[in-house]
């Protein structure tokens, strides 16, 4: 990859827009006296004030700019707060719990404050307008108050960017985010309980950061607003990619947790991208939330993936990355952390959809990497094992992925995005099988994970076989493919599949020691029954009847 002929130029104009772009747009109704500020500036911009005033920051050979987020190289879950407003509507539709933990109205308003004087000692501000959601009917207006650039650039990238037009007539945003994560919470103060507060009010329709410089806090915060928002109006907002096939217009959603091939076999070159994280559906079709993509970089290689690798190019931001003496990225360099990030626009996906929007879904895929190797290649669900398999969000971790992790652990997470849910997860599920139902939907639940046995003794499903499953899915010859019915899990096993080995699509035959394999799925069936009887008040008797019941 080579930087952009135009590079130099564009930093050589940059210094005027400073002086034209400066004082357009004031912040005195936040309590903020800063006049010196950036609103909307272009990536050029952004690019020379990251290198300028941001210590550490520069640019890679490629041409993205590279930033460092200091202390906290990933999100801090454990310390993020919602505000609980007795007797409000938003008290009243929350799901408090381990994700969404409360803290009170006036330790929100202190750590606000906390942000304003922050912000009211820094020379220059930079303010982000932007939209999250590509459908004009239902996407929200978002504001984002940063100090450093490089936070400004990552959500210039992540937000809808909006015309010139648009901006024009921006108004006042619905949500308003202040990143003042250079800056420490009080520990003092009520409900926190680290230096680290990412914290959300509904009820005024702010966020405030504090004590991490981590960009990827913003990125979900907003997607937490979505996932607050959207299923009041009755749309579904999702954690999957979303493909669609570029004749019909029909498109693919694609659920998984971190290790599942979500990004990956959404990168399918007979499809159109339609986004790689973050979506909605609503009734006009699915539509992306973001205006670019977020990708891990870890190993990552022109080989391996080629369009995350070409995309990270001017433009874009590479997250704690490694440079070499040429500054070419050492992707395989982790002693800063192994969660490397790229963030770049959409657009600069080949095969991306712009506007990204599609019709109705045809296929729902749920991803399970099962390190057991209990799950087989590809089953067919019904709607009452769809709803069950969606709110147990099941993957497994494996030796490696984390410090600690010595054997291979199951791991469940809500909906595939439990740290985001704001209602009970049998709200999300409840507009997904309304939505299944009304738009007959087929759903599948693929294993990128093991075969003939579990992590360490079996071998992994090859990528390939994946593919050729996931092309049978969006063909339609999945849908009337023979079966033969899982005696543990219920659901219809698929045991002719095109391209694909029959005896891998039996998991039991592909087992050497068949007791064996009895063995692991009854521990595995008792690990979900386990998980789901945290749900069990929210969902109907026949989702709860379509757990696993052979043990």
């Amino acid at each position: 990859m080579a930087i952009l002929p135009d590079f130099v130029t564009l930093f050589s104009v940059s210094l005027g827009y400073n002086e034209a772009m400066n004082n357009l747009i004031i912040l005195e109704e936040y309590g903020i006296e800063v006049t010196d500020i950036l609103h909307n500036a272009p990536a050029s911009v952004l690019y020379e004030e990251a290198v300028r005033f941001d210590s550490g920051d520069s640019i890679a050979a490629s041409g993205a700019l590279v930033a460092y987020s200091g202390a906290k190289t990933g999100r801090s879950p454990k310390d993020k707060r919602m505000v609980k407003n007795p007797g409000s509507k938003s008290d009243a539709n929350i799901w408090w719990g381990k994700v969404n933990i409360p803290m009170s109205p006036h330790g929100f308003d202190v750590n606000r404050e906390r942000a304003i004087d922050y912000f009211n000692t820094r020379p220059r501000l930079y303010v982000v307008d932007g939209f999250a959601g590509w459908d004009e009917r239902n996407r929200i207006k978002v504001r984002v108050i940063c100090s450093r650039p490089y936070h400004a650039l990552f959500m210039h990238i992540m937000l809808i960017r909006p015309t010139k037009e648009e901006l024009a007539q921006f108004g006042t945003p619905d949500f308003v985010i202040f990143n003042a994560g250079a800056f420490p919470a009080n520990r003092l103060t009520e409900g926190m309980t680290s230096k680290t507060s990412i914290a959300i009010n509904f009820e005024e329709s702010e966020s405030v950061i504090l004590g991490t410089e981590y960009a990827g806090e913003m990125k979900k915060g907003v997607f937490t607003v979505i996932n607050y928002l959207m299923p009041e109006r009755g749309v579904l907002s999702m954690h999957c990619s979303a493909t669609t096939d570029p004749k019909t217009g029909d498109s693919s959603l694609l659920f998984g947790l971190s290790g599942t091939g979500k990004t990956t076999l959404s990168a399918d070159p007979k499809r159109l991208l339609i986004g790689d994280d973050e979506h909605c559906w609503s009734d006009d079709g699915i539509f992306n939330i973001e205006g670019g993509c977020y990708a891990k970089a870890v190993n990552l290689s022109a080989e391996s993936e080629p369009d995350i690798y070409q995309a990270l190019r001017f433009g874009a931001v590479l997250e704690n990355v490694v440079l070499d003496q040429d500054h070419a990225v050492r992707f395989d360099d982790v002693h800063i952390t192994e969660n490397t990030r790229g963030a770049y626009p959409v657009e600069h996906i080949p095969n991306a959809k712009i506007p990204c929007v599609a019709g109705h879904p045809t296929d729902i895929v749920f991803l399970s990497a099962d390190a057991f190797g209990i799950l087989p290649p590809v089953s067919r669900l019904s709607p009452e094992h769809a709803i069950y398999h969606f709110i147990s969000g099941y993957t497994a971790k494996i030796p490696g992925t984390e410090d600690g992790v010595a054997e291979p652990g199951a791991t469940f997470s809500a909906c595939f995005g439990g740290p985001f849910l704001v209602w009970h997860p049998g709200k999300y599920a409840e507009l997904l099988a309304e939505k299944i139902a009304r738009h007959h939907v087929r759903v599948y639940l693929v294993n990128t994970g093991w075969s003939g046995g579990a992590y360490g003794v079996g071998h992994r499903i090859k990528l390939a076989y994946t593919r050729a499953i996931l092309d049978a899915i969006h063909s339609g010859a999945l849908a009337t493919a023979p079966t033969e019915t899982d005696p543990v899990f219920g659901f219809d096993v698929i045991t002719q599949c095109p391209n694909v080995p029959d005896e891998i699509l039996r998991p039991r035959a592909a087992w050497s020691d068949p007791d064996a394999y009895d063995a692991a799925a009854k521990k595995l069936a008792t690990l979900f029954r386990e998980n789901f009887k945290t749900f069990e008040e929210g969902v109907s008797a026949e989702v709860r009847a379509a757990g696993p019941s052979g043990i």
